[in-house]
């Protein structure tokens, strides 16, 4: 009988007994001494199952000042080395999105359960860490206490008053908004919320929240729909009333790249007889679609609409301006 068979008889006999004697235990699954008080050991170190002794029964069994009205399991949640494996890599990937450690406070003690199952395998946990680096360009830090209030807002369906920093206005607002839902984007978190001052749906920076108080108003709660109608259709994390179509000219070399990139859910792509490449996106707002033209250089021409196609050049002829005052 293996351990795991084991660990699972042991368990059940606790959950169906009173208690269960330490000879029942030796006959049943006809082990050692030594080997029983290992497995009873797992089962209190790693699995966290509050096993007690209690001489006065003569036998094991789950202590009830630790089981009353607590969960301490996941019922029949039983975990392979490889599927351990695969949650601690979950786990690394979760932490190097969550740059304020804003996560890690709740998710560690499962961490360490999880490397305490993995010990006994041939793949210490960190080993994963030292083989799966992840680069993060651009994250902006913020404070936990802002986010849990955040967390917790959207969760009970209350309401938040702010002060708001819009970095591109160089001015801050107190705000009183209903969260609708956290964004995870390029790095960064955002709040969509429907704000009680501008009485229309925004997207806030959560790095640009400098005070966050949670209030015992009802949230106001906006439809799924409506939040991808009024914040979704768009390219990039700008919301706009107003939806246009790019189309961007990509040169045959650098379409090796963007041919298999992911832009919009909604975007067409195609390529053309000398191999160059044009995609096409929708958008409400041009910055953050320039933002990623321009990062293109001259293998990146905007064919329309006129408007994109101006500002675009408009922002090329600044930066020439910048680089031709620089000779002189």
């Amino acid at each position: 009988m293996s351990q795991t068979d084991r660990i699972i008889r042991i368990r059940k006999f606790l959950d169906e007994r009173r208690s269960v004697s330490r000879r029942m235990l030796l006959e049943t699954l006809e082990v050692s001494p030594a080997t029983l008080k290992r497995d009873i050991a797992f089962l209190r170190n790693v699995m966290n199952i509050p096993i007690a002794w209690a001489p006065e029964l003569g036998g094991y069994r789950l202590d009830p000042r630790l089981t009353s009205g607590a969960q301490y399991e996941l019922p029949g949640l039983w975990f392979s080395d490889k599927e351990i494996h695969a949650l601690l890599t979950m786990q690394h990937l979760l932490a190097n999105l969550d740059p304020g450690g804003l996560l890690a406070p709740h998710v560690q003690p499962l961490v360490a359960r999880l490397n305490k199952l993995l010990g006994a395998t041939d793949h210490p946990a960190d080993e994963i860490r030292r083989r799966v680096l992840i680069v993060g360009i651009g994250k902006r830090s913020l404070k936990l206490a802002h986010f849990e209030n955040i967390g917790s807002a959207l969760l009970r369906r209350k309401r938040l008053a702010i002060r708001y920093y819009a970095r591109g206005r160089d001015a801050e607002t107190a705000r009183e908004i209903s969260p609708q839902r956290l964004v995870h984007y390029r790095e960064n978190w955002y709040l969509d919320a429907w704000c009680h001052l501008r009485g229309a749906l925004r997207n806030f920076a959560v790095d640009s929240i400098r005070q966050v108080e949670l209030l015992d108003t009802v949230a106001k709660d906006i439809p799924n729909q409506t939040l991808d109608t009024v914040l979704g259709p768009g390219y990039g994390i700008f919301a706009g009333n107003e939806l246009r179509w790019a189309r961007l000219r990509f040169s045959a070399e650098r379409a090796r790249w963007v041919a298999t990139e992911h832009w919009h859910p909604q975007q067409r792509g195609a390529f053309e007889a000398d191999g160059s490449y044009v995609l096409e996106v929708p958008y409400a707002d041009h910055r953050e679609l320039m933002m990623d033209v321009l990062k293109h250089g001259t293998h990146c021409e905007v064919l329309g609409p006129e408007g994109l196609r101006r500002v675009v050049a408009a922002e090329v002829a600044g930066m020439a301006k910048i680089y031709d005052e620089g000779k002189s």
